[in-house]
This record gives structure tokens, C-alpha cells and sequence, in this order.
């Protein structure tokens, strides 16, 4: 993409235009150095002048005090920050009235910039320092300070860091110790106007205006932006025109529109654009007839999509709406801030929107997409770190729906967005990965990890079998990608990647674990263990192990777990088979996937209170056995002496009281104890032979 160049014809300011802010996406607000405030409308293509300010103020750098936070219908602004090179600051209000002049630094005030909340003000200058100030000018600290002056501040998104510059170099300073380098730029544009002292961008991210030496006001607007989905390529031409290219055929149609368009996202067959007014959904089988409603605030910050819907985020709020442009949800919580939401803080899918909290980065708020109610009881999901970034699977059953995120320490992890009852488990996946990535088609994640591009054809290993999650996935070097690449798309098997410079890079996966996925989700379980023979590869086999336990059918486990070597495991799968009922095989294959309260729990609601106490005992959870022998008043005496037997065989003696309190007086008979057991498996037995027929459980012989 690159800017597209606009000025009138002669200049509107006699002397050097130093700076210029964007009041509203239309209007802007231009100094110079002929003492001169002089407004633009974009709209109407008027100029006017609202002030001429005192003799000694030689403007530098100008900023609109941000909009007040959740007001609708605020147009604009009360009053703005100008550094003039003088060595002060002067607040003042949109009528061009000096409310305040503050002294800041020795020599110019080159720039300065009020965070988004409007609670704090940062200021730089030429004797070097970086200064931070409150809402009414006082000052809080000296952020920084260098030999050379500081041109150009800007705040982090969180207003918890400021990026400045140093010679050539960036440079990102938290407001606690530490600091980061970092240089590239994107295009270069070098128009005939003299030296451009300031740029600014406008709200809606799409126009930049420049104050230049020659009295000119410059403005730009992005082009050439491009959005690409399997076989078709949009491309932003002009302001209101984009042009779509089908790459098969190389059929060309072009898109105009009323307005100037701001956002745009093309995915799952559709393209969503908003302009300045409206919103156009296009299909991609039919790019004549787009539908078209009108939008409740102009500036809409970002879009998502999911297979069902799509999500507009604006200055009022969060709205999701069908491909047939109808009004789903609008999701609201406590301290919603709209103007920071990104693609790396909401993510959707068909079923679940996910926003990551501001004022605890610790906490995902989850909502049901249909109605935009709290998901489930309500609970929120709360992890022990600050969490960067998130993303929702796109596949499956709503129940199974699962979110990964990265921590502060770069941690990725995965849970379950159910929110009904216990706390959910948050499973750690990965160390040092920096973006992720669902695919559009199943289950699968990629990530780039510390110096790796990883994909996990099968997360869900982590539930069912961890310790065969290595074998489900699929590595290679990512050198190539240089520093902080991101993650752009997964589609199909396709991942885009950016590069730091701005470049794209494609690369393409293996097509075979997307094919078994659709094969297990079909429960076509001979076509997936013929696929796994073909390919005969083990990432494939692990995957099918780890799929086939996930959805009780342990036949095609034990054929894929023999396939990966891991003998042990066929021959627990095979002891599965003999068990006599069907509770006691849904028990051991819950405990197979690491389950144990589920499956004592299957257990103890079929009654077989023995077969729950006797899956303790082999777990040696001695407390939980005697509770329950306790509790159900039966086999007290078989886990008091299993729990002998335990302790003999290591030589120890009883320490524990309650053990030692039921143990008084009772004499341990393991002839008695071995009858009673043969008699609780010969109940089982009989009552499953008596019972109606029922499903297999996946357990073929």
C-alpha cells in the first residue's frame, strides 16, 4: 500500500506550517508560523480562522485532547496541547482562547502528545528530555533524558509506554525501567512542498496531513492496501473504488462506493467494508449486489469475521451482524474501551466472542455470539499472568469450543471457554511464541516459537494424552522470517506471515491432518486409519491416537498407539475390552485421558462404589479411598489393608490418623477381603449381562 498525494493550489498559510491535528476524521486544526490556527473540512473543502495567537508564540507541535471515553455524538474535542519554541506548552481550548502556558524544557518543546485515557501528557525538546505531566500541567517525572533532541512522541496503546526518537533510532520506553529498539518503515513519499515539519494521522487511521515549509497543508490517503483470500486479491485503488482480481481466471471486477472506505476484511467467502457512513457485505460468488446498511457511528476501528457472522467495532461499541446484514448482538462489560480493541484482544467465532479485559490483562471476558450474554454461568477466565494476545478454534461443537492465548512470558496456552461449575483447566502448549493462528477450516494452530514455526495439528492431545503431544507436531526453521514477524492468516493450509520490513511470506503445510480431521469429525474412522497407512507418517498416527481416545473408540486408538510404538498403551486399551460393564470401560477410558474425578464420578453414579474406591487405591490417593469407604459405609477393611500392604512393602509404619483410627481393633482378613471383591465384580457382571443392549462405547472385538 502507499499514500496518495493532495494540495490546493496556493497555500493558505503565508509562513512555515509547523503543525497539524486531526480534530475530528474531517476536520483539522493547522499552525504556522505567521501566528496563524487556521481549520480545514475535508467535507466541504473549507478554511476559516480561528485565531491568531500572540506575537512570541512560534508554534511546533499540536494535540487534541482525546474524545471523552463512551459519550455518543461527541463531535469533537474541547481543547488541544500546542508546544511552541519558546520552551512552554499552552492548553487551549477549540475556540482558540490560551487557557494555560506551562515551562517545560530548555529550548523548543518539539513535541507533545496526551494519552488516550486524557490523563496524562507527554512532552519532549530539544535539550533531550521526556517529561510526563498531568491533564492540568503539572509534572510527574522525567521519563528520559539524552544528549540529543527528541523530534517526535508518541504513547503505546496501553499509555503504559512511549516511543520516541534518538538520532536513527525508535525508541519504546515503559514508564517502569526498561526499554526496546526498533526501526523499518513501509513507503516513502517525497512531495513538493518544502521540509514537512509534523504529520498526523486522522482517527479512522486512513488520512495523514502534513505541515510543510512552504505554507502548504499536505494530505494523503492510504492506497493500494490489499486483501487476499484463497483465489481472490482486493485492492483499495482509490478512496472510494477497490478492485477485485479472481487469480484463476484473471476476471476483474470493481467496487464503488458512496463514501471513503476505512476498514475492510475479506474472509470466509465474504467482504466486509465499511466506509465513512455505511457498511457493504459482498459475497464472493456474486460481487454485483452487496448488502448494504447504515452504521451507528462512523468510525469503525476493526472488523472480524467468522463463518456465521462478523464483528464491527467503533467508537460505541462492539456490534455483530449476519452476512445478511442483520443485527445479532451488541456485548458489553464494565469498563469497555472500544478505542484500544485489536485484532490481538477480540477474537470470534461461530458460536463465542472473546475480548481481553484493559483494566485486568488478566482476564478473557466470554460471551454467547447470539445473544451477547455472559457465557455459561458467567464466570470469567482468569489466568495467573497478564495474557497479550487471543484466538478462538473455528471448528467443532460449541461445548468443545477452546481459546489459546500467549502470556506476558510468552507462554501459549489453551482451555475451554465452558464456564459451568469447576474451574476449567488452563493447559501451558508452548514457551517463547510470539503470534498464533487457528485455521479457517479445523482445529489445527500454528505459532511462530523463539527461533521455530510451529503447528499443532491437534491441541487437544493436551487432554486426552500429553505425553504423545510432541509426536502431533510439526516444526521448521524460521530464520527467515527475521525479527518480530506476525502471524497474518490460516487459511486452508496456507499461513501468511508479515515480516517486520512488511513483507509476506506464504507457506504451505501438509494437507493430510486437515483431511483427517474432517474424516474424525464424520466419524469415519476406517477412512482415517486408510489415510494414516498412505501417508505413513507418526504425526498423523499420534494425531488419530489421540482423536480416537477423545471419542471413546479404542479400537482405532489401539490400532494407532501399535502404529507410534507405544505398546504400553495398546495393551491398557486391550484390559479396557475385558472390563464387564459399560460404566467400568467409560471409567478406565476417562482415566486413560488423566480424568480421575470424571471417571469416579461415571462410577459412582451406576453405583459400583467398590470399582470407584478401587481406582483410588490403585492411584494411591489413600485419603480419597477411605473417604469414600466411609462415606458409603462399605470396604472399609479392603483400603485399610491394601494401605498395609502398601506401607509393608516399603517398610513404613502408619502415621496417618484417620487411618489409624479405623484401623483400631480390626484385624485384617485377605481371604474374607479377596471374596468380597470376586463378589463385586461378579455383581457387575451379572447386572451388565441383564441389562438392555446398549452403545459400544467405541469398543470393538
Amino acid at each position: 500500500m502507499r499514500l496518495k498525494i493532495s494540495l490546493l493550489k496556493e497555500p493558505k498559510h503565508q509562513e512555515l506550517v509547523s503543525c497539524v491535528g486531526w480534530n475530528t476524521a474531517e476536520e483539522l486544526y493547522s499552525c504556522s508560523d505567521d501566528h496563524q490556527i487556521v481549520k480545514w473540512n475535508l467535507l466541504t473543502s473549507e478554511t476559516s480562522q480561528i485565531v491568531k495567537l500572540p506575537d512570541d508564540i512560534y508554534p511546533i507541535d499540536l494535540h487534541w485532547f482525546p474524545k471523552s471515553l463512551g459519550i455518543k455524538k461527541q463531535t469533537q474535542a474541547e481543547s488541544f496541547v500546542l508546544t511552541s519554541s519558546d520552551g512552554k506548552f499552552h492548553l487551549i481550548s477549540k475556540l482558540g482562547r490560551v487557557e494555560k502556558s506551562v515551562e517545560a524544557h530548555c529550548g523548543a518543546v518539539l513535541a507533545g502528545r496526551w494519552n488516550y485515557e486524557g490523563t496524562a501528557l507527554v512532552t519532549v525538546g530539544e535539550d533531550g528530555q521526556i517529561k510526563i505531566w498531568s491533564k492540568t500541567g503539572m509534572l510527574r517525572s522525567t521519563l528520559a533524558q539524552q544528549g540529543t533532541p527528541v523530534y517526535s512522541v508518541a504513547w503505546g496503546p496501553d499509555s503504559e509506554k512511549v516511543l520516541y526518537t534518538a538520532g536513527k533510532q525508535l525508541i519504546i520506553k515503559p514508564l517502569q525501567p526498561n526499554a526496546k529498539v526498533l526501526q523499518w518503515s513501509y513507503a516513502l513519499e517525497k512531495p513538493n512542498t518544502g521540509s514537512i515539519f509534523n504529520i498526523t494521522w486522522s482517527i479512522d487511521g486512513t488520512q495523514i496531513a502534513g505541515a510543510c515549509g512552504n505554507g502548504h497543508v499536505v494530505f494523503a490517503h492510504v492506497v493500494e492496501q490489499r486483501w487476499e483470500w484463497k483465489d481472490f486479491q482486493v485492492t483499495l485503488t482509490k478512496r472510494r473504488t477497490m478492485q477485485v482480481r479472481n487469480v484463476l481466471n484473471d476476471a476483474v471486477d470493481l467496487l464503488e462506493f458512496r463514501d471513503r472506505v476505512i476498514k475492510a476484511s475479506l474472509n470466509y467467502a465474504h467482504l466486509v467494508v465499511s466506509t465513512s457512513l455505511q457498511c457493504y457485505v459482498f459475497s464472493t460468488k456474486n460481487w454485483n449486489t452487496p448488502l448494504i446498511f447504515d452504521l451507528k457511528e462512523g468510525t469503525v476501528s476493526l472488523i472480524l469475521q467468522a463463518e456465521r457472522h462478523f464483528l464491527l467495532v467503533d467508537g460505541g461499541g462492539i456490534y455483530l451482524y449476519s452476512y445478511e446484514g442483520r443485527f445479532l448482538s451488541s456485548p458489553k462489560f464494565p469498563g469497555m474501551r472500544t478505542d484500544i480493541l485489536n485484532a490481538q484482544t477480540v477474537s470470534l467465532s461461530n458460536d463465542t466472542i472473546a475480548i481481553k479485559d484493559k483494566a485486568d490483562e488478566k482476564i478473557i471476558f466470554l460471551f454467547e455470539a447470539s445473544t451477547g450474554k455472559p457465557l455459561g454461568d458467567g464466570k470469567l477466565l482468569s489466568h495467573k499472568n497478564e495474557i497479550l494476545e487471543i484466538a478462538l478454534d473455528q471448528k467443532g461443537l460449541t461445548n468443545d469450543r477452546k481459546i489459546a492465548f500467549i502470556d506476558k512470558n510468552r507462554d501459549l496456552c489453551i482451555t475451554s471457554v465452558k464456564r459451568f461449575g469447576k474451574e476449567e483447566q488452563i493447559i501451558k502448549l508452548g514457551t517463547m511464541v510470539h503470534t498464533l493462528a487457528w485455521s479457517d477450516t479445523c482445529n489445527i494452530l500454528c505459532g511462530l516459537q523463539d527461533t521455530r514455526f510451529t503447528v499443532w495439528y491437534y491441541p487437544n492431545t493436551v487432554y486426552v494424552d500429553r505425553d504423545i503431544l510432541p509426536k502431533t507436531l510439526y516444526e521448521r526453521d524460521a530464520s527467515e522470517f527475521s525479527k518480530n514477524p506476525h502471524i497474518v492468516s490460516f487459511v486452508g493450509n496456507q499461513v501468511t506471515i508479515r515480516r517486520a520490513d512488511g513483507s509476506l511470506i506464504h507457506i504451505s503445510i501438509s494437507p493430510y491432518p486437515a483431511i483427517l480431521h474432517e474424516y474424525v469429525s464424520s466419524s469415519k474412522w476406517e477412512d482415517a486409519v486408510r489415510l494414516c497407512r498412505f501417508v505413513k507418517e507418526q504425526t498423523m498416527w499420534a494425531c488419530l491416537a489421540a482423536m480416537a481416545v477423545a471419542n471413546r473408540d479404542m479400537t482405532t486408538a489401539e490400532i494407532a498407539y501399535a502404529a507410534i510404538g507405544e505398546i504400553d498403551k495398546v495393551q491398557y486399551i486391550n484390559s479396557i475390552k475385558n472390563l464387564p460393564s459399560k460404566e467400568s470401560k467409560m471409567a478406565h477410558i476417562l482415566m486413560f485421558s488423566g480424568n480421575i474425578q470424571e471417571a469416579e464420578m461415571v462410577l459412582l453414579q451406576a453405583g459400583l462404589v467398590y470399582q470407584a474406591i478401587q481406582i483410588n487405591i490403585n492411584l494411591y490417593n489413600w485419603e480419597r479411598a477411605l473417604e469414600l469407604a466411609v462415606k458409603y459405609k462399605t470396604h472399609v477393611d479392603t483400603v485399610l489393608a491394601y494401605r498395609q500392604k502398601f506401607l509393608e512393602t516399603f517398610g513404613k509404619q502408619e502415621t496417618n490418623k484417620r487411618y489409624l483410627q479405623y484401623a483400631e481393633g480390626l484385624e485384617i482378613d485377605w481371604e474374607k477381603i479377596k471374596a468380597k471383591i470376586e463378589m463385586e465384580i461378579t455383581k457387575e457382571r451379572e447386572r451388565s449381562s441383564s441389562s438392555q443392549p446398549s452403545k459400544n462405547i467405541g469398543l470393538k472385538h
